[in-house]
């Protein structure tokens, strides 16, 4: 089903978003990579998934809170790899703060590379797909998109907005054989998730030991965090053979947190 798909993943140089696209390469992918981090780094991770997955891996440092450079990065996926057939929306950045000192310009950060990014991938890919008949989009959400926590008001908006778009474009594409579908993981110790620690522990006036134990892995019963192999497996399942007639589906990967 997947092989000689392409799929153009974002956020996808460290964390869920790299764990995704590997998977989707084991599949037989083809990669269009995104994200930031050190170009030596990058060259051997493109290296390193082409030769170990026979399939071809692009990267694009398009900063996805720009439309502009969202389209760019939709147009060098055509030129390099021929077209999108798989889009994963996983970028993202978190700001820990209470909402009365909360700054202006994190608020437009966050809902711009959280929220406004899925919109302008989907708005450039969608045509590409309904062209072919053919199309998966996932969208990676959060916990965060189902229920509320304090100081990430920013963050809980723009997931909420993820799970809401998700639907949306489900609907709107359940007869073009396309299917859009979210991803809502619990707390996963990812780099974003790390640098939040010391945001939260300040906000709430905790030790970083304590917002570990009480706040993250407190909130879910599991007592573990989710595995970004687990998120990158559901991501891959939905883009499969058995995902055909899965659209406009909240998948929840939370450990219990949202059980209660």
């Amino acid at each position: 089903m997947l092989q000689s798909k392409v799929a153009l993943v974002t956020g996808s140089t460290s964390g869920i978003g790299l764990a995704i696209a590997e998977s989707l390469a084991e599949q037989g992918c083809h990669l269009m990579l995104n994200g930031f981090g050190d170009d030596k780094e990058i060259a051997e991770l493109r290296n390193r998934l082409s030769r170990e997955h026979n399939v071809e891996v692009g990267y694009c440092a398009a900063d996805v809170s720009s439309a502009e450079q969202v389209h760019q990065m939709i147009e060098e996926t055509q030129k390099l790899l021929g077209s999108v057939d798989v889009l994963v929306n996983n970028a993202g950045v978190q700001h820990v703060e209470e909402i009365e000192t909360f700054p202006v310009e994190q608020w437009d950060r966050i809902i711009a590379v959280n929220l406004s990014s899925a919109f302008h991938t989907i708005q450039a890919t969608l045509p590409l797909m309904k062209a072919k008949g053919w199309g998966r989009i996932v969208n990676v959400a959060s916990i965060h998109g189902l229920v509320a926590s304090p100081y990430k008001s920013a963050y809980v908006a723009a997931k909420h907005g993820v799970v809401g778009l998700t639907k949306t474009v489900a609907l709107e594409t359940a007869r073009q054989g396309v299917t859009c579908n979210a991803i809502c993981p619990g707390y996963v110790l990812t780099p974003l998730v790390e640098n939040q620690i010391s945001d939260t522990a300040r906000a709430r006036g905790l030790s970083e030991q304590e917002v570990m134990s009480e706040v993250l892995l407190g909130s879910q019963p599991s007592g573990r965090f989710t595995d970004v192999k687990d998120i990158a497996a559901m991501a891959t399942f939905l883009c499969g053979g058995a995902g055909n007639n899965i659209t406009g589906s909240v998948q929840v990967l939370d450990g219990g947190y949202t059980a209660a």
